[in-house]
This record gives C-alpha cells, structure tokens and sequence, in this order.
C-alpha cells in the first residue's frame, strides 16, 4: 500500500488542509490520490473535505471516514463516552478498503502522534500498523520547532521515521520565528522542510512528496 500518514504537532495545525492539497495536486497530474480520515470527533468535516478534494461525490462517506464519534473529544475519551471501542485491526481493514479507490492513500489522523484511540493505544500505533512514512504538519509560529522536534522524538523512539515536515501559517503576518523555524527544525532534528505554506495557500508541489510514497 503507497500513501502517507499525515500526523501533526496538535489539534488544528493543518493536516486536512495538507491532505486535501496534495489529493487535489496529485489528481491534476493524473495520480489518483485518495484521502482517508480514520476517526472524526464532532462532526466529520474532514471527511467531508476529502471526499471533496477527490472529486467523488458518491463515495461512501463510511469509507472515508469509518469511525464517526459525535462526542468532540480525544477518541479514546469520546469512544467511551458512546460506549464503543475504537480497534487498531478494524482501522487498517478499512484503510485497505480505501487504497482500492486509488492510491497513494492520504491518512488524515486525528489530533497528535500520542492522541490517545483505545486503553493503551494511540494514533501513533496506527501509524505502525499501516506501515506508511509518517509526513508531520505543524503550525508555523512561535514554539513549532520544539514541538516538530518532540514529536520526532516521539516517533524515532516508538520505531517510525519521519520522512518530512510542512509548516502551515495561518496568519498572515510573518514575525522572526516564522521565517526561521525551517532552518532550526532542519539543523535540530535532520528532518527536511518540504513545504511552507502561507496563509490561505491551497497548492503543494506534489511531485516533491512523490518519492515519499515510492512513487
């Protein structure tokens, strides 16, 4: 299975907004990239959005977003608000299910690389199990580059490699930490800055995240 699964630093960086840039780039250049959102908490914008950037209003919203939470909260929290178990193996089935609509498969996770899924289980674990590179987002602003080094920290000693980092600005005015976070996470950390992306920017060069995937 090619693809890529696409953590971030926290809650609200930017990684729907990554996936569905790079589902949307890709399609243009005739690869037919695919987005798939595990779990959404609260309603399922994401899901929706994906669906959207692939241009298939008829795909089954269950498909692309399997594990649907109303309750908006850590998955592991709102699962058990609901009484229902979120599990590793259904997850994976359904990410299969989805690399049959095309490929490389977009994993949209849902909040950070230690959010916690189940009893003992974060979004991390998944990750693993889907055995895809790891594309980390965060938000362009002051404090990202201890944030990207703690979770490539997290990731190295869990197994995993991230194999690049996007930095998304949701503001439109750029102060010294913005300007100079690439280089510090690139020097800090050894892991290249593939993009940054300004405020309201919705085009990635996809062919830069081609070799990601083995593609």
């Amino acid at each position: 299975m090619k693809g890529l699964f696409v953590a971030g630093t926290d809650a609200g960086c930017g990684k729907t907004h990554v996936c569905t840039a790079l589902v949307r780039a890709w399609r243009a250049r005739g690869i037919p990239a695919v987005g798939w959102a595990p779990v959404c908490c609260g309603d399922r914008h994401e899901a929706r959005a994906l669906r959207e950037a692939m241009g298939l209003p008829a795909l089954s919203l269950d498909l692309v977003n399997p594990v649907h939470l109303r309750t908006l909260a850590a998955p592991l929290m709102a699962a058990e608000l609901e009484g229902r178990e979120i599990k590793i193996d259904s997850l994976v089935k359904g990410c299969r299910a989805m690399a049959e609509q095309g490929a490389p498969v977009l994993v949209d996770s849902c909040g950070c690389w230690a959010t916690p899924l189940a009893s003992g289980v974060i979004m991390g674990d998944l990750a693993l199990a889907l055995q895809l590179p790891v594309l980390l987002v965060a938000s362009n602003r002051l404090g990202a580059a201890g944030q990207v080094a703690m979770a490539v920290n997290a990731m190295r000693l869990a197994g995993a490699e991230c194999c690049g980092v996007v930095l998304n600005s949701t503001s439109e005015e750029w102060d010294t930490a913005c300007v100079t976070n690439a280089g510090l996470i690139e020097r800090c950390t050894g892991v290249p800055v593939l993009a940054q992306l300004i405020a309201g920017q919705d085009e990635l060069d996809a062919a830069a995240f081609e070799p990601l995937c083995g593609m």
